[in-house]
């Protein structure tokens, strides 16, 4: 049977008719009139009872649209918590890649730095032996070999030491190895000599000269030192030129060490 469905006009007249009911003063009603009375009231109710599960039904229609609503909004919360949650992730794999590219970068340099300055040692140990003389012309040593010319070259300008018959030198060389017409300026001789104390000796002895001729024209010994080494030693130029004044007897030892006087201790 089909539940018949009260408009809402229709249950405010009968909510206001049972009210009317209610408030009558049945005691001056004839017996007749109060059980008519009664049967509206009872009508009124019936009818009020029977529009209860429509309304119901329609609480709980709204109540799963609301749940619907709801449950698409969480959806919707859910994917979109879940795709911060993933960028995040991404976020934090790529910081983290970074990071880890970061020190792998910082021990690269360190292991380069390393692997340079183990180049830059085994160098200067190779060349620890060595004078470069600059500014000798080239071909001199046309009419005796070039070992031959140094030779005769730190006889004449260092004449103690020439005569020192303990001095040997192992080898001497043009460097670079070819002769380039177009340089303005002549090839560096290195020498090499079979003692550490022999080029020491003659490097002490340059240094205590003012000035160095060969023929007329100026040469100067120097120490055969790496690029690297040579940029280290001008580092110290400043300090060196300071401890100078100071009278701290600075001296830039082999390869590019700072040594100085101070309290007459040597530092």
């Amino acid at each position: 049977m089909t539940k018949r469905r009260i408009s809402p006009q229709k249950k405010e007249h009968e909510e206001t008719t049972a009210r009317d009911l209610t408030n009558t003063d049945t005691s001056k009603m004839s017996e007749p009139e109060f059980r008519i009375t009664i049967i509206r009231i009872l009508a009124g109710v019936e009818n009020r009872l029977e529009s209860f599960p429509a309304e119901i039904k329609e609480v709980k229609n709204s109540q799963n649209e609301i749940k619907s609503v709801i449950t698409v909004l969480q959806s919707w919360m859910d994917a979109a918590v879940a795709r911060m949650d993933k960028a995040e992730q991404r976020i934090s794999d790529i910081e983290e890649k970074l990071i880890e590219n970061n020190k792998a970068e910082k021990k690269r340099e360190i292991k380069a730095k390393e692997h340079n300055l183990r180049i830059r040692e085994i160098s200067n140990s190779l060349k620890r032996n060595n004078i470069r003389i600059i500014g000798v012309p080239e071909e001199e040593e046309r009419e005796i070999r070039l070992q031959g010319l140094c030779e005769q070259i730190i006889a004449e300008k260092f004449p103690n030491l020439g005569k020192d018959t303990d001095i040997k030198i192992q080898e001497a060389q043009r460097t670079p190895i070819r002769f380039n017409k177009n340089r303005p300026s002549t090839r560096h001789i290195m020498v090499k000599f079979t003692k550490y104390s022999d080029k020491e000796r003659i490097m002490k002895a340059a240094r205590g000269k003012k000035s160095l001729t060969y023929k007329g024209r100026q040469i100067r010994f120097a120490a055969d030192l790496s690029t690297e080494t040579w940029q280290v030693r001008k580092e110290w130029r400043d300090i060196f030129s300071v401890l100078n004044q100071k009278n701290m007897q600075p001296r830039i030892l082999y390869p590019a060490r700072l040594s100085f006087k101070m309290e007459r201790e040597i530092k």
